[in-house]
C-alpha cells in the first residue's frame, strides 16, 4: 500500500511539473510574441520618420531647383 501511494504522489508530483512547465512555455511565447511586436512597430515608425524626412528634402529640393531655373530663364529672357 506504500508504494502505491508514493507512485501515486509521484504521477501527481509529475502532473503537477508538466502542468508548470507548459504554463513557463506557454509565458515565455508570449513574452517574445510581444517584444517582436513592440521591435515591428518599433521598425515601422522609423522607417516612416525616414520616409517623410525624404519626402520633406526632396519637396524643398524641387522647390529650389524650380526657383533657380525660372529665374535663370527670366534672366535670360530679359537680359
Amino acid at each position: 500500500m506504500r508504494m502505491r501511494q508514493s507512485l501515486a504522489d509521484w504521477e501527481k508530483a509529475f502532473v503537477k511539473e508538466i502542468s508548470l512547465d507548459r504554463y513557463r512555455r506557454d509565458s515565455l511565447r508570449r513574452t517574445a510574441e510581444r517584444r517582436e511586436a513592440k521591435r515591428q512597430a518599433y521598425k515601422r515608425q522609423k522607417q516612416g520618420s525616414l520616409r517623410f524626412l525624404a519626402l520633406v528634402f526632396t519637396l524643398i529640393l524641387t522647390a529650389a531647383i524650380v526657383t533657380v531655373i525660372m529665374f535663370r530663364t527670366l534672366y535670360l529672357l530679359l537680359g
